[in-house]
């Protein structure tokens, strides 16, 4: 089965970033005809969304829209944050739903919010020496300016890191703390997959194989890159994306 009749693939970035967070994967994977989506979650800078009002809800229903607007299934790919967010999604819809796909992500256990998660974190770097910032009224978080792209892309270099500069954004800071509601009839049915990113320091790798452990998940890749893999390691991340896409298609050509 070729690569250009394959689901397609909807992206979700993760907190502090948008939809362009994804430029060099989808040119990569389009390269390879791949149909790629990649959804701007509501709370970006620029648009009028309340943080105070919004939760992982309205996350959700974005992600609903897009992948309901598809004719058949989708791999679903969360980043960081994103992982609670798709999480949700496959427990509303399973049936469109071929794959999970978490990119150096919170992967929840039911009842789990991200900063549950986060906060169990001790090796990342975000959550040290005051790099996350919250604005003085509770609405917003921010990473701290002068360690955003150490902490995000340390190993990044020349025009990488310049691009995760310019690409943090503030994140509203209320759906941090929603719970996801998780069942093993619905979300425990979708296959799940995992790519590691081994140098990251937002989401760091004993979190990432601590959450691994605790899921069954049908496959793992590997990247030796930081948490904006996204941007210095693209090929990579969309290698591991096809990876995912040839396997599942195989599986279920024989079903």
């Amino acid at each position: 089965m070729s690569v250009s009749n394959r689901s397609a693939i909807v992206l979700v970035h993760g907190a502090f970033q948008n939809a362009g967070t994804w430029g060099k994967v989808v040119s990569e994977l389009e390269a390879k005809n791949c149909s790629i989506v990649a959804v701007n979650l509501p709370g970006r800078d620029g648009d009028l969304a309340d943080p105070e009002k919004l939760s992982t809800d309205d996350y959700k229903q974005a992600v609903l829209s897009a992948v309901s607007a598809q004719a058949g299934q989708v791999v679903l790919v969360g980043h960081s944050f994103g992982g609670i967010t798709i999480s949700n999604v496959a427990e509303a819809i399973p049936e469109k739903i071929e794959a999970l796909v978490y990119l150096s992500a919170y992967l929840p256990q039911d009842g789990q919010s991200m900063r549950d998660l986060a906060q169990t974190d001790t090796d990342s770097r975000l959550g040290k020496d005051g790099n996350f910032v919250m604005t003085p009224d509770y609405k917003y978080a921010f990473v701290k300016p002068d360690q955003a792209v150490a902490i995000f892309g340390d190993d990044a270099t020349g025009a990488d890191r310049e691009a995760i500069g310019e690409s943090l954004i503030r994140e509203p800071l209320a759906p941090m703390a929603n719970m996801v509601k998780l069942t093993a009839e619905r979300f425990g049915r979708v296959p799940k997959y995992y790519i590691e990113t081994t140098a990251d320091a937002v989401v760091s790798p004993a979190l990432q194989e601590r959450m691994m452990a605790g899921t069954k998940l049908r496959r793992t890749f590997k990247i030796n890159a930081g948490h904006a893999s996204y941007v210095t390691r693209p090929s990579e991340v969309a290698g591991a994306i096809l990876g995912v896409l040839s396997e599942v298609g195989a599986v279920n050509a024989t079903e």
